[in-house]
């Protein structure tokens, strides 16, 4: 069932934490709740066969089974649509469910994907691996290369896909670059924009043509949900949501209601996530035991001018890499008290990750660095605890492991 249609009174400009919280739902809603119902059932009930032949021949829009969708499902998608400025929106079960049902969709036999090198570690992977079984082909280029990207393209490429902020470097995509060589090869355009999130970026304003959210970070925000999302014009989802309906990677609906709840603060959340990134990130710039820190919204990021243009804020999301090497990053993770080590990102509570340990740990010294992904490299994810106790951690941390 499409998430198109919203029911909402809302005017026609009004704010997005107004939207956050409101987008979406009917002003009436089962006994007069506040919050949207969780409507926790597989299958729906028809009181007659009257009702069967209106669903399946006349096209009445109803819910007849949970894989094909749910009330409270509906509510999310459409709140997310709202605030992504999409025409329509598909949830999955999670970031990758979302990334690799919607590459499936798109694609046949005989096409060809562009892809950047700096994409996320399991995408990557499915594009140049898993999807040749179809025999589809791929082509890796350099990340911010745009003359690599145009020659890149042949008559049978269906898609350019990539991630902008990029993991763990936070590279920027110029967005308008992007349209331009997929108008004039009449190419799809996709967009991971997860570590962004509709705050801080829209990415279909700049006529990208789906964009992704892994929402188990900052839109669910409190680290205790998996969820993925695909918005875009109706035509691309309703194609994505046929594929969906079928492989069955669905969200249920407890997990939409933890998603609604995180959504009514996430514009709340993000302002804090902005203003502790930019704190955090200057001052880990300064800092005596940091050699470098990467960060959108310092002028030393090599896309800080791009940044500035597309986006209204930066995250929670830091990069840096310490004085020393592997010994020297697991002495600061080991002497972190009030940061949590773990991978995510986007929730409440500040996490740290060592990106050549969790996130690449299958790979060689050699193949690591080859990617940039050093023994050094730590990746910081900003809660929205106070960010002078956080700072005060990673600095003791920091100085700790320089002596050790």
């Amino acid at each position: 069932m499409s998430s198109a249609k919203n029911n909402t009174r809302l005017r026609k400009n009004a704010g997005m934490s107004t939207r956050a919280i409101h987008a979406g739902e009917q002003r009436q809603r089962y006994a007069d709740s506040i919050t949207t119902p969780i409507v926790q059932t597989s299958t729906f009930a028809f009181p007659n066969t009257d009702e069967i032949e209106a669903y399946t021949s006349k096209g009445k829009e109803r819910f007849e089974y949970g894989r094909y969708g749910n009330p409270t499902e509906q509510v999310a998608q459409r709140r997310l649509a709202n605030l992504e400025g999409a025409e329509d929106c598909v949830l999955f079960g999670s970031g990758m469910s979302a990334v690799i049902t919607t590459i499936l969709s798109l694609i046949r036999s005989g096409d060809h994907i562009v892809i950047t090198d700096d994409a996320y570690k399991k995408t990557l992977e499915f594009c140049t691996g898993y999807i040749q079984r179809f025999g589809v082909d791929c082509t890796i280029v350099p990340f911010g290369d745009y003359q690599a990207i145009d020659k890149a393209v042949r008559k049978s490429t269906r898609f350019i896909i990539s991630e902008s902020p990029t993991n763990p470097y936070l590279n920027i995509f110029d967005l308008n670059r992007l349209r331009e060589i997929a108008r004039r090869h009449k190419i799809l355009t996709l967009i991971d924009s997860t570590f962004a999130t509709p705050v801080n970026q829209r990415p279909l304003e700049f006529g990208v043509d789906l964009v992704i959210h892994s929402c188990t970070k900052y839109l669910g925000g409190h680290n205790d949900i998996l969820a993925g999302a695909v918005l875009g014009r109706t035509k691309l989802i309703s194609q994505i949501r046929d594929l969906h309906n079928a492989m069955g990677g669905v969200i249920d609906p407890h997990c939409c209601y933890l998603l609604l709840r995180g959504l009514k603060t996430f514009p709340l959340r993000m302002r804090a996530h902005n203003e502790s990134g930019m704190k955090m990130a200057r001052f880990l710039e300064g800092h005596p035991c940091v050699l470098r820190t990467y960060y959108p919204g310092l002028e030393s990021h090599p896309h800080h001018a791009i940044a500035r243009k597309q986006m209204s804020g930066y995250g929670g999301v830091v990069t840096f890499e310490i004085k020393g090497g592997l010994r020297a990053a697991k002495a600061f993770l080991n002497s972190l008290k009030l940061c949590y080590i773990a991978p995510s990102l986007g929730g409440v509570e500040t996490l740290v990750t060592h990106p050549g340990l969790v996130s690449y740990y299958g790979r060689t010294r050699k193949e690591r660095y080859a990617l940039g992904i050093k023994d050094n490299l730590l990746r910081l994810a900003m809660g929205v605890e106070d960010c002078d106790d956080i700072i005060a951690d990673v600095d003791q941390a920091l100085r700790k492991s320089v002596k050790k």
